[in-house]
């Protein structure tokens, strides 16, 4: 069984920027594995794509620039807001505007968006809503640990079910 549409993979990877060398993101040597269903568009595209036809036990290494990751950093997802739209109670939350926190909010059309707070000054906050790794040159090396077909249900939830998935 090589990975290929609605398989579920189970892998160990690391991830790390630019190349091999470069500082480390995260990694699960030592914890549990990613486990994900192949095709289902809950991963990076070109991460896919690079493991397509691995075989359990098959090593990897590859990088993805960021346009083909997390897209470029976008200077206009970087934005001002006023003070008052932090306001609870008719109180702005101190706490909640530290640098580096991470606020959830949805613009004027719903849609769901996390912006990082960049600074906080007497004529509003600056958030970046642009996605923590926007700009980045991914490298991940790893692992294929184990591969099975996804069960028809799996493959109409769009998910992994069980160990490593959702338990519904």
């Amino acid at each position: 069984m090589v990975i290929e549409q609605n398989i579920v993979v189970s892998l160990h990877y690391r991830l790390t920027v630019s190349d091999v060398l470069g500082e480390l993101v995260e990694e699960t040597f030592g914890s549990e594995p990613l486990v994900f269903l192949y095709g289902a568009g809950q991963m990076i595209p070109e991460f896919e794509r690079q493991l397509t036809g691995k075989a359990s036990g098959d090593q990897f290494s590859f990088g993805i620039k960021s346009e083909e990751a997390y897209g470029a950093h976008d200077p206009n997802a970087v934005v001002q807001l006023p003070l008052s739209t932090f306001e609870v109670d008719g109180e702005v939350d101190q706490e909640m505007l530290k640098i580096g926190t991470i606020i959830p909010m949805s613009d004027d059309q719903g849609n769901r968006l996390n912006g990082m707070v960049k600074e906080v000054s007497s004529e509003g906050v600056m958030l970046d809503f642009n996605h923590p790794m926007a700009g980045t040159d991914l490298y991940f090396t790893g692992t294929v640990e184990s591969l099975r077909a996804a069960t028809p249900t799996e493959v109409e939830h769009g998910h992994v079910h069980g160990p490593g998935g959702h338990n519904h």
